[in-house]
């Protein structure tokens, strides 16, 4: 009898063992998650930077070459041109940075999905394990409702005699 009492509090223990792990991978996939949708909005972010970057390069690039054609016509013309120019270099800089930083938060989103489905596996696991040991637990409550059942039968008959 105190074999089936330690049995049933080892097996609810590695129950509330379980279901801590599981809770614990709940909660880092959740982590996960908010960290996986921050990319994201980085990622929209910059993506939208880049466009409002590119139509100002292109912008730029058409100033600069009305101003190459009024620099034909005059000095005054010239240092405005080299200054446009100066200007889509430093844009276009810009543009490569963000584009590279870009990159850099795909790369880094890919390697959160891919923590994010082994976390998700690891979930799975767990809830399997658990389900089984639910399911082991309930077997020893029935066998112990048998064996609880049959000893009181026992002590009837024991009485009767």
């Amino acid at each position: 009898m105190d074999r089936i009492k330690q049995r049933m509090e080892q097996l609810r223990t590695e129950v509330d063992t379980a279901t801590e792990r599981a809770e614990t991978a709940e909660a880092k996939i959740k982590k996960l998650e908010l960290e996986l949708l921050a990319k994201e909005q980085d990622i929209t972010s910059l993506a939208h930077k880049n466009n409002l970057l590119e139509t100002e390069v292109e912008k730029l690039e058409g100033s600069l070459k009305e101003a190459k054609v009024a620099g034909a016509e005059g000095d005054t013309s010239r240092g405005t041109a080299d200054a446009l120019g100066r200007k889509v270099q430093l844009l276009e800089d810009e543009l490569d940075a963000a584009e590279k930083n870009v990159k850099e938060t795909v790369e880094k989103l890919r390697q959160v999905d891919v923590k994010a489905e082994h976390f998700e596996r690891q979930v799975q696991k767990l809830e399997q394990e658990r389900d089984v040991w639910e399911k082991k637990c309930e077997e020893e409550v029935e066998k112990r409702k048998k064996a609880q059942t049959e000893l009181e039968e026992l002590a009837a008959s024991m009485d009767n005699l």
